[in-house]
Protein backbone atom coordinates (compact mmCIF):
# COMPACT_ATOMS: atom_id res chain seq x y z
CA UNK A 1 0.00 0.00 0.00
CA UNK A 2 3.08 2.25 0.99
CA UNK A 3 3.99 1.93 -2.47
CA UNK A 4 0.96 2.08 -4.38
CA UNK A 5 0.56 5.64 -2.09
CA UNK A 6 3.78 6.76 -3.45
CA UNK A 7 3.83 6.05 -6.77
CA UNK A 8 0.03 7.47 -7.02
CA UNK A 9 1.66 10.97 -5.51
CA UNK A 10 5.04 10.66 -7.57
CA UNK A 11 2.49 10.35 -10.87
CA UNK A 12 0.28 12.91 -9.75
CA UNK A 13 3.14 15.58 -8.53
CA UNK A 14 4.84 14.93 -11.88
CA UNK A 15 2.00 15.75 -14.28
CA UNK A 16 1.33 18.83 -12.10
CA UNK A 17 5.00 20.19 -12.51
CA UNK A 18 4.81 19.19 -16.08
CA UNK A 19 1.98 21.12 -16.40
CA UNK A 20 3.46 23.89 -14.79
CA UNK A 21 6.69 24.39 -15.10
CA UNK A 22 6.99 23.56 -19.10
CA UNK A 23 4.87 26.47 -19.67
CA UNK A 24 7.30 28.69 -17.22
CA UNK A 25 10.25 27.41 -18.77
CA UNK A 26 8.68 28.28 -22.44
CA UNK A 27 7.59 31.85 -20.29
CA UNK A 28 11.69 32.14 -19.49
CA UNK A 29 13.05 31.59 -22.85
CA UNK A 30 10.27 34.35 -24.49
CA UNK A 31 10.71 36.95 -21.64
CA UNK A 32 14.86 36.17 -22.10
CA UNK A 33 14.58 36.83 -25.85
CA UNK A 34 12.30 40.12 -25.37
CA UNK A 35 14.74 41.46 -22.71
CA UNK A 36 17.42 40.74 -25.10
CA UNK A 37 15.64 42.53 -27.86
CA UNK A 38 14.85 45.38 -26.23
CA UNK A 39 18.29 46.51 -25.18
CA UNK A 40 19.17 46.09 -28.57
CA UNK A 41 16.11 48.08 -29.57
CA UNK A 42 17.09 50.51 -27.38
CA UNK A 43 20.92 51.24 -28.48
CA UNK A 44 19.72 51.13 -31.87
CA UNK A 45 17.27 53.85 -31.11
CA UNK A 46 20.09 55.84 -29.05
CA UNK A 47 21.55 56.60 -32.71
CA UNK A 48 18.20 57.97 -34.46
CA UNK A 49 19.31 61.51 -33.88
CA UNK A 50 22.82 61.00 -34.80
CA UNK A 51 22.33 59.48 -38.01
CA UNK A 52 19.53 62.14 -38.91
CA UNK A 53 21.39 65.32 -38.12
CA UNK A 54 25.14 64.66 -38.31
CA UNK A 55 27.34 64.10 -41.20
CA UNK A 56 28.91 60.78 -42.34
CA UNK A 57 32.27 60.69 -40.28
CA UNK A 58 30.27 61.10 -37.06
CA UNK A 59 28.15 58.70 -37.46
CA UNK A 60 30.61 56.60 -38.12
CA UNK A 61 32.31 57.03 -35.11
CA UNK A 62 29.53 57.32 -33.20
CA UNK A 63 28.41 53.42 -34.46
CA UNK A 64 31.45 52.41 -33.97
CA UNK A 65 31.66 53.61 -30.51
CA UNK A 66 27.98 51.76 -29.70
CA UNK A 67 28.66 48.75 -30.73
CA UNK A 68 32.11 48.27 -28.87
CA UNK A 69 29.45 48.63 -25.77
CA UNK A 70 26.87 46.45 -26.54
CA UNK A 71 28.80 43.96 -28.38
CA UNK A 72 27.27 43.31 -31.04
CA UNK A 73 27.13 44.95 -34.75
CA UNK A 74 25.79 47.80 -35.68
CA UNK A 75 25.36 49.04 -39.25
CA UNK A 76 23.93 52.20 -40.44
CA UNK A 77 22.46 52.33 -44.24
CA UNK A 78 22.24 55.51 -45.84
CA UNK A 79 20.34 56.59 -48.30
CA UNK A 80 23.04 56.85 -51.15
CA UNK A 81 23.80 53.51 -50.57
CA UNK A 82 26.71 53.97 -47.76
CA UNK A 83 26.88 51.24 -45.03
CA UNK A 84 28.84 52.85 -42.11
CA UNK A 85 29.71 50.29 -38.95
CA UNK A 86 29.91 46.32 -39.06
CA UNK A 87 29.37 45.57 -42.72
CA UNK A 88 26.12 43.80 -43.82
CA UNK A 89 24.03 42.93 -46.86
CA UNK A 90 21.31 44.92 -47.40
CA UNK A 91 18.60 42.43 -46.69
CA UNK A 92 15.12 42.57 -47.37
CA UNK A 93 14.11 44.14 -43.67
CA UNK A 94 16.48 47.12 -44.30
CA UNK A 95 14.79 47.16 -48.05
CA UNK A 96 11.54 47.38 -46.11
CA UNK A 97 12.99 49.90 -43.59
CA UNK A 98 13.84 52.03 -45.96
CA UNK A 99 10.60 52.87 -47.28
CA UNK A 100 9.88 54.20 -43.78
CA UNK A 101 8.64 51.10 -41.25
CA UNK A 102 10.71 49.72 -38.79
CA UNK A 103 10.61 46.35 -37.91
CA UNK A 104 12.44 42.92 -36.29
CA UNK A 105 12.86 39.92 -37.95
CA UNK A 106 14.28 36.21 -37.83
CA UNK A 107 17.87 35.96 -39.83
CA UNK A 108 20.16 32.85 -39.66
CA UNK A 109 22.66 35.05 -37.39
CA UNK A 110 19.65 36.03 -34.50
CA UNK A 111 17.23 38.38 -34.65
CA UNK A 112 17.85 41.51 -36.43
CA UNK A 113 16.48 45.04 -35.17
CA UNK A 114 16.07 47.93 -37.99
CA UNK A 115 15.04 51.05 -37.28
CA UNK A 116 13.81 53.73 -39.92
CA UNK A 117 15.34 57.43 -39.65
CA UNK A 118 13.73 59.85 -41.43
CA UNK A 119 14.23 63.51 -41.58
CA UNK A 120 17.87 63.51 -43.57
CA UNK A 121 17.73 65.58 -46.65
CA UNK A 122 18.58 62.83 -48.87
CA UNK A 123 15.90 60.42 -47.91
CA UNK A 124 15.71 57.87 -45.46
CA UNK A 125 17.80 56.13 -43.15
CA UNK A 126 18.25 52.67 -42.00
CA UNK A 127 20.04 51.27 -38.59
CA UNK A 128 20.20 47.51 -38.27
CA UNK A 129 21.73 45.56 -35.15
CA UNK A 130 21.51 41.67 -34.91
CA UNK A 131 20.71 40.04 -31.45
CA UNK A 132 23.26 36.82 -31.71
CA UNK A 133 21.48 33.39 -30.62
CA UNK A 134 23.77 33.17 -27.07
CA UNK A 135 22.37 36.76 -26.20
CA UNK A 136 19.25 35.44 -26.97
CA UNK A 137 19.22 32.46 -24.54
CA UNK A 138 21.35 34.18 -21.67
CA UNK A 139 20.46 32.82 -18.32
CA UNK A 140 17.86 30.20 -19.82
CA UNK A 141 19.93 27.32 -19.04
CA UNK A 142 20.61 28.05 -15.57
CA UNK A 143 16.13 29.29 -15.41
CA UNK A 144 15.66 25.75 -16.63
CA UNK A 145 18.26 24.16 -14.30
CA UNK A 146 16.58 26.20 -11.17
CA UNK A 147 12.89 24.72 -12.23
CA UNK A 148 14.06 21.04 -12.67
CA UNK A 149 15.55 21.20 -9.04
CA UNK A 150 12.57 22.55 -7.72
CA UNK A 151 10.74 20.13 -9.50
CA UNK A 152 12.63 17.62 -8.39
CA UNK A 153 12.56 18.47 -4.61
CA UNK A 154 8.88 19.12 -4.59
CA UNK A 155 7.96 15.63 -6.35
CA UNK A 156 10.44 14.20 -3.09
CA UNK A 157 8.91 16.67 -0.70
CA UNK A 158 5.68 15.20 -1.72
CA UNK A 159 7.12 11.38 -1.38
CA UNK A 160 7.97 12.14 1.73
CA UNK A 161 4.71 13.07 2.85
CA UNK A 162 2.60 10.52 0.96
CA UNK A 163 5.00 7.81 2.73
CA UNK A 164 4.25 9.64 6.32
CA UNK A 165 0.52 9.25 5.38
CA UNK A 166 0.58 5.95 4.22
CA UNK A 167 2.40 4.93 7.23
CA UNK A 168 -0.55 6.22 9.49
CA UNK A 169 -2.75 3.69 7.85
CA UNK A 170 -0.22 0.86 6.93
CA UNK A 171 0.68 0.73 10.73
CA UNK A 172 -2.87 0.22 12.08
CA UNK A 173 -3.47 -2.20 9.33
CA UNK A 174 -0.83 -4.12 10.14
CA UNK A 175 -1.37 -4.72 13.50
CA UNK A 176 -5.32 -5.59 12.14
CA UNK A 177 -4.08 -8.52 10.32
CA UNK A 178 -1.61 -9.55 13.23
CA UNK A 179 -4.29 -9.82 15.60
CA UNK A 180 -6.88 -11.55 13.49
CA UNK A 181 -3.58 -14.29 12.93
CA UNK A 182 -3.29 -14.56 16.54
CA UNK A 183 -6.90 -15.04 16.92
CA UNK A 184 -6.59 -17.13 14.10
CA UNK A 185 -4.46 -19.34 16.33
CA UNK A 186 -6.13 -19.48 19.18
CA UNK A 187 -4.94 -16.33 21.10
CA UNK A 188 -8.49 -15.34 22.31
CA UNK A 189 -7.22 -12.17 24.69
CA UNK A 190 -5.21 -10.81 21.98
CA UNK A 191 -6.74 -7.32 20.96
CA UNK A 192 -5.61 -4.39 18.68
CA UNK A 193 -5.18 -0.73 19.79
CA UNK A 194 -7.75 1.44 18.14
CA UNK A 195 -5.21 3.56 15.64
CA UNK A 196 -5.26 5.85 12.30
CA UNK A 197 -8.20 6.90 10.36
CA UNK A 198 -11.77 6.85 11.96
CA UNK A 199 -12.87 4.16 9.75
CA UNK A 200 -9.92 1.87 10.38
CA UNK A 201 -10.67 3.16 14.21
CA UNK A 202 -14.15 1.13 14.01
CA UNK A 203 -12.63 -2.28 12.30
CA UNK A 204 -10.46 -2.07 15.37
CA UNK A 205 -13.02 -1.82 17.51
CA UNK A 206 -15.49 -4.19 15.98
CA UNK A 207 -12.73 -7.16 15.88
CA UNK A 208 -12.20 -6.50 19.58
CA UNK A 209 -15.94 -6.98 20.20
CA UNK A 210 -15.54 -10.09 17.47
CA UNK A 211 -12.89 -11.59 19.74
CA UNK A 212 -14.81 -10.60 23.04
CA UNK A 213 -17.75 -12.20 21.58
CA UNK A 214 -15.96 -15.61 20.43
CA UNK A 215 -14.32 -16.02 23.43
CA UNK A 216 -17.56 -15.52 25.69
CA UNK A 217 -19.39 -17.98 23.48
CA UNK A 218 -16.64 -20.94 23.64
CA UNK A 219 -16.27 -20.51 27.41
CA UNK A 220 -20.05 -20.80 27.67
CA UNK A 221 -19.64 -23.85 24.94
CA UNK A 222 -17.45 -25.50 26.89
CA UNK A 223 -19.37 -25.00 30.04
CA UNK A 224 -21.89 -26.79 28.31
CA UNK A 225 -19.98 -29.82 27.33
CA UNK A 226 -18.73 -29.98 30.59
CA UNK A 227 -21.68 -29.61 32.63
CA UNK A 228 -23.12 -32.21 30.04
CA UNK A 229 -20.37 -34.46 30.71
CA UNK A 230 -20.59 -33.98 34.35
CA UNK A 231 -24.02 -35.61 34.29
CA UNK A 232 -22.63 -39.08 32.98
CA UNK A 233 -21.05 -39.26 36.48
CA UNK A 234 -24.43 -40.31 38.20
CA UNK A 235 -25.33 -43.45 35.82
CA UNK A 236 -21.98 -44.25 36.04
CA UNK A 237 -22.34 -44.24 39.86
CA UNK A 238 -25.16 -46.54 39.09
CA UNK A 239 -23.37 -49.10 36.79
CA UNK A 240 -20.64 -49.22 39.01
CA UNK A 241 -22.82 -50.56 42.42
CA UNK A 242 -24.47 -52.97 39.40
CA UNK A 243 -21.02 -54.19 38.98
CA UNK A 244 -20.38 -54.83 42.64
CA UNK A 245 -23.89 -56.67 43.06
CA UNK A 246 -22.96 -59.28 40.56
CA UNK A 247 -22.01 -62.83 41.50
CA UNK A 248 -19.23 -63.91 39.78
CA UNK A 249 -16.17 -61.95 40.94
CA UNK A 250 -14.14 -61.96 37.61
CA UNK A 251 -17.91 -60.53 35.85
CA UNK A 252 -17.82 -57.89 38.63
CA UNK A 253 -14.16 -56.83 38.10
CA UNK A 254 -14.28 -56.85 34.60
CA UNK A 255 -16.91 -54.47 34.50
CA UNK A 256 -15.75 -52.57 37.47
CA UNK A 257 -12.57 -51.82 35.61
CA UNK A 258 -14.56 -50.68 32.46
CA UNK A 259 -16.72 -48.57 34.53
CA UNK A 260 -13.14 -46.64 35.84
CA UNK A 261 -11.77 -46.54 32.48
CA UNK A 262 -15.34 -44.94 31.65
CA UNK A 263 -15.28 -42.80 34.38
CA UNK A 264 -11.76 -41.92 33.87
CA UNK A 265 -12.79 -40.72 29.80
CA UNK A 266 -15.15 -38.71 31.24
CA UNK A 267 -13.02 -36.63 34.11
CA UNK A 268 -10.34 -36.01 31.08
CA UNK A 269 -13.38 -34.83 29.25
CA UNK A 270 -14.60 -32.30 31.81
CA UNK A 271 -10.92 -31.62 32.30
CA UNK A 272 -10.71 -30.21 28.32
CA UNK A 273 -14.14 -28.55 28.34
CA UNK A 274 -12.93 -26.17 30.89
CA UNK A 275 -11.34 -23.09 29.65
CA UNK A 276 -7.78 -23.13 30.86
CA UNK A 277 -4.03 -21.80 29.56
CA UNK A 278 -2.35 -24.82 27.78
CA UNK A 279 0.79 -25.90 29.50
CA UNK A 280 4.61 -25.74 28.64
CA UNK A 281 4.69 -28.82 29.39
CA UNK A 282 5.03 -31.71 25.51
CA UNK A 283 2.48 -34.61 25.81
CA UNK A 284 3.66 -38.18 26.18
CA UNK A 285 3.10 -41.88 26.58
CA UNK A 286 4.20 -44.97 25.87
CA UNK A 287 2.24 -46.06 22.88
CA UNK A 288 3.65 -49.68 23.57
CA UNK A 289 1.71 -49.51 27.33
CA UNK A 290 -1.54 -47.51 26.20
CA UNK A 291 -2.11 -50.65 23.10
CA UNK A 292 -1.25 -53.65 25.14
CA UNK A 293 -4.09 -52.31 28.08
CA UNK A 294 -6.99 -51.16 25.58
CA UNK A 295 -6.19 -54.98 23.35
CA UNK A 296 -5.98 -56.58 26.41
CA UNK A 297 -9.42 -54.55 27.53
CA UNK A 298 -10.79 -55.53 24.32
CA UNK A 299 -9.62 -59.22 24.25
CA UNK A 300 -12.11 -60.27 26.79
CA UNK A 301 -14.74 -58.93 24.10
CA UNK A 302 -13.08 -60.61 21.50
CA UNK A 303 -13.23 -64.12 23.02
CA UNK A 304 -17.08 -63.17 24.03
CA UNK A 305 -17.53 -63.10 20.41
CA UNK A 306 -15.61 -65.88 18.96
CA UNK A 307 -13.13 -63.05 17.36
CA UNK A 308 -9.40 -64.10 17.11
CA UNK A 309 -6.72 -61.62 18.05
CA UNK A 310 -2.87 -61.41 16.92
CA UNK A 311 -1.28 -59.15 18.91
CA UNK A 312 2.47 -57.45 17.70
CA UNK A 313 3.64 -55.17 19.77
CA UNK A 314 7.23 -53.65 19.58
CA UNK A 315 9.50 -53.63 22.59
CA UNK A 316 8.73 -50.47 25.11
CA UNK A 317 9.20 -48.36 25.88
CA UNK A 318 7.48 -46.36 22.46
CA UNK A 319 6.75 -42.68 23.46
CA UNK A 320 4.86 -40.59 21.46
CA UNK A 321 3.98 -37.04 21.32
CA UNK A 322 -0.02 -37.49 22.35
CA UNK A 323 -1.17 -37.44 25.86
CA UNK A 324 -2.07 -41.40 27.10
CA UNK A 325 -6.07 -40.71 27.13
CA UNK A 326 -6.37 -39.64 23.80
CA UNK A 327 -3.99 -42.01 22.66
CA UNK A 328 -6.38 -44.89 24.41
CA UNK A 329 -9.51 -43.28 23.01
CA UNK A 330 -7.68 -43.56 19.44
CA UNK A 331 -7.07 -47.12 20.00
CA UNK A 332 -10.73 -47.82 21.33
CA UNK A 333 -12.03 -45.94 18.55
CA UNK A 334 -10.25 -48.17 15.93
CA UNK A 335 -11.30 -51.40 17.64
CA UNK A 336 -14.14 -50.41 18.36
CA UNK A 337 -14.83 -49.96 14.85
CA UNK A 338 -13.69 -53.59 14.18
CA UNK A 339 -16.64 -54.79 16.80
CA UNK A 340 -19.33 -52.44 15.28
CA UNK A 341 -18.68 -52.82 11.64
CA UNK A 342 -17.78 -56.89 11.33
CA UNK A 343 -19.70 -59.54 12.04
CA UNK A 344 -19.19 -62.00 15.36
CA UNK A 345 -16.42 -64.28 14.77
CA UNK A 346 -14.63 -62.07 12.13
CA UNK A 347 -10.27 -61.97 13.39
CA UNK A 348 -8.68 -58.74 13.49
CA UNK A 349 -4.82 -58.08 14.37
CA UNK A 350 -3.15 -55.31 16.11
CA UNK A 351 0.74 -54.33 14.92
CA UNK A 352 2.93 -51.94 16.83
CA UNK A 353 5.94 -51.15 15.08
CA UNK A 354 8.78 -48.15 15.73
CA UNK A 355 9.79 -46.95 11.98
CA UNK A 356 12.57 -44.32 11.72
CA UNK A 357 11.54 -42.77 15.53
CA UNK A 358 7.80 -42.95 14.85
CA UNK A 359 5.18 -45.47 16.14
CA UNK A 360 3.15 -46.98 13.46
CA UNK A 361 -0.10 -48.81 14.92
CA UNK A 362 -1.81 -51.02 12.38
CA UNK A 363 -5.02 -52.45 13.23
CA UNK A 364 -6.21 -54.63 10.49
CA UNK A 365 -9.55 -57.16 10.00
CA UNK A 366 -10.87 -59.36 7.84
CA UNK A 367 -14.42 -58.56 7.57
CA UNK A 368 -16.29 -57.21 4.29
CA UNK A 369 -13.94 -53.94 4.56
CA UNK A 370 -14.91 -50.15 3.94
CA UNK A 371 -13.61 -48.27 0.97
CA UNK A 372 -11.28 -46.24 1.24
CA UNK A 373 -11.50 -41.87 1.42
CA UNK A 374 -11.26 -39.06 3.39
CA UNK A 375 -12.32 -39.27 7.35
CA UNK A 376 -15.16 -36.95 8.10
CA UNK A 377 -16.37 -35.93 11.40
CA UNK A 378 -20.08 -36.49 11.56
CA UNK A 379 -19.75 -38.68 8.45
CA UNK A 380 -20.79 -42.38 8.42
CA UNK A 381 -22.55 -45.04 5.92
CA UNK A 382 -22.53 -47.71 8.52
CA UNK A 383 -25.52 -46.08 10.94
CA UNK A 384 -22.46 -44.90 13.28
CA UNK A 385 -21.92 -41.38 15.01
CA UNK A 386 -19.20 -40.75 11.91
CA UNK A 387 -16.52 -39.79 14.90
CA UNK A 388 -14.31 -43.03 15.15
CA UNK A 389 -11.83 -42.76 12.55
CA UNK A 390 -11.77 -38.46 13.07
CA UNK A 391 -10.88 -39.04 16.89
CA UNK A 392 -7.57 -41.58 15.57
CA UNK A 393 -6.80 -38.97 13.16
CA UNK A 394 -7.06 -35.66 15.56
CA UNK A 395 -4.58 -37.86 18.08
CA UNK A 396 -2.59 -38.62 15.17
CA UNK A 397 -2.33 -35.13 14.16
CA UNK A 398 -1.53 -34.09 17.32
CA UNK A 399 1.66 -35.94 17.58
CA UNK A 400 3.01 -34.87 14.17
CA UNK A 401 2.13 -38.12 12.21
CA UNK A 402 -1.25 -39.16 9.75
CA UNK A 403 -4.34 -41.38 9.82
CA UNK A 404 -4.35 -44.05 6.41
CA UNK A 405 -6.97 -46.11 5.40
CA UNK A 406 -6.15 -48.88 3.32
CA UNK A 407 -7.67 -52.40 2.14
CA UNK A 408 -6.35 -55.32 4.27
CA UNK A 409 -4.45 -58.12 2.25
CA UNK A 410 -7.17 -60.73 3.83
CA UNK A 411 -9.78 -57.89 1.99
CA UNK A 412 -11.22 -55.98 4.97
CA UNK A 413 -10.36 -53.17 6.64
CA UNK A 414 -6.82 -51.64 7.50
CA UNK A 415 -6.20 -48.65 9.85
CA UNK A 416 -2.83 -47.53 9.93
CA UNK A 417 -1.58 -44.90 12.29
CA UNK A 418 1.29 -42.61 12.63
CA UNK A 419 2.33 -40.83 15.37
CA UNK A 420 5.37 -38.90 15.92
CA UNK A 421 8.04 -38.87 18.84
CA UNK A 422 6.83 -36.01 21.74
CA UNK A 423 8.20 -32.63 21.40
CA UNK A 424 10.96 -30.71 23.73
Amino acid sequence: MRARMALLVAAVSVLTLVAFLVPLALLVRTVAEDRATVRATADAQSLVTVVGTADTATIRLTVEQRAAESGRPVSVFLPDGTVLGAPAPRTPAVALAARGQSLTAESGRGREVVIAVQGRPDGTGVIRTVVPPEELTAGVSRSWLVLALLGVLLVLIGLAVADRLARTLVRPIGELSAVSHRLANAELDARVTPAGPPELREVAGALNHLAGRIQVLLVQEREEVADLSHRLRTPLTALRLEAESLRDPEDAARVAAAVDGLERAVTGLIRQARWRAPTARAASADAAAVVAERVAFWSVLAEDTGRAVTLDLAPGPLPVGVPADELAAAVDALLGNVFAHTPDGTAFAVRLAADAGRAVLTVADEGPGIPPGTVDRGASTAGSTGLGLDIARRAAQAAGGRLNLHAAPSGGAEVRLELGPPGP
